[in-house]
């Protein structure tokens, strides 16, 4: 009896020997485990520092490293990582996600653009100028200055503003940048053989120095064109004030397109593939005025005087 008792205790005391060796040999592989994560952390925590996108499997441990364009790259779709800033030449181009893309509003796309320029490494250099591509996206003035703001406070400077929408380039001309409208499905229409022209644009504002609009259609200025200025148009330019800038009008070839002004005295006209500059001697007195092109370069002729000139095709056929 006192065997089987004595049996039973050394069987009992060999099975608490056995499970403790499995709890330490447990432990010490948990340990292990903690010093290899700890490890991958101190090194993921110098990738961190140098500006590289970090992730630890959770399962395993192991560090994954990547770059910061391969983390954009898987994430192109992410409505949250939409705003875009990428170098272009000697500027930078600053592209908001299309409307039917994004679904957000003003301040979700607000924030991604803080997170886009206070988020990542500063590859540019200071005061450098900044394109917004604004696409289709309905801005004002106000969310222009904010965006302008937000540039600022980087170092960045918004130079310019491409838009399909009129409301946004009038607001972007008449907070002094310089404006290009496209149209909203531009690369479709490059492949067509003619493209009709846009809806005109109004603008009430001084297009001063530094600053150039561009549009595919008719362009009316209820005001000045600076030293400096320019507009640049597909079809006709009519400036409700002085010219003094520069005027190109049918740049996509139309010589039937005029510039009108109240105040002709440019730095250079331009119809199509013409070109002429203002004399240097000034008239006596300003009267309105229209430059047109002929065969032998574009004339200038006072507008009670001006009748509307023949079309090429009108002179081919009577030649």
């Amino acid at each position: 009896m006192n065997n089987e008792r004595d049996s039973e205790k050394q069987l009992i005391i060999k099975n608490a020997e056995q499970e403790s060796g499995t709890a330490a040999s447990s432990l010490s592989m948990e340990t292990k485990e903690l010093a290899e994560n700890m490890e991958n952390k101190g090194e993921a925590d110098n990738a961190v520092a140098s500006g590289e996108a970090v992730t630890i499997s959770p399962s395993s441990g192991e560090k994954q490293v990547e770059s910061e364009e391969k983390v954009q790259g898987k994430t192109t779709g992410d409505r949250h990582l939409q705003v875009r800033l990428k170098a272009a030449g000697d500027h930078l181009l600053l592209m908001l996600p299309p409307e039917a893309e994004f679904g957000g509003t003003w301040n979700e796309l607000w924030q991604q653009l803080q997170l886009r320029l206070q988020g990542r490494v500063k590859f540019w250099q200071p005061q450098s100028q900044v394109h917004l591509m604004a696409r289709e996206r309905l801005l004002d003035g106000r969310q222009l200055q904010a965006i302008a703001d937000a540039l600022s406070q980087v170092q960045l400077q918004l130079k310019r503003v491409e838009t399909s929408r009129r409301q946004t380039a009038v607001a972007a001309a008449t907070s002094g940048y310089s404006v290009e409208q496209i149209s909203p499905d531009r690369h479709l229409q490059q492949a067509a053989e003619a493209e009709p022209l846009a809806e005109p644009l109004y603008l009430e504002t001084t297009v001063r120095s530094g600053v150039e609009i561009r549009h595919p259609g008719n362009v009316v200025i209820l005001g000045d064109i600076n030293p400096g200025g320019a507009v640049i148009s597909q079809g006709d330019i009519l400036v409700w004030g002085r010219l003094r800038g520069v005027a190109h009008a049918g740049v996509d070839g139309n010589s039937d397109c005029v510039i009108m002004a109240l105040q002709m005295e440019p730095t250079q006209l331009r119809i199509a593939n013409y070109l002429a500059r203002a004399p240097q001697q000034p008239p006596a007195q300003y009267h309105p005025e229209v430059a047109y092109a002929t065969t032998e370069g574009i004339r200038i002729a006072r507008a009670t005087d001006f009748t509307k000139k023949p079309t090429d095709e009108q002179r081919r056929k009577e030649s």
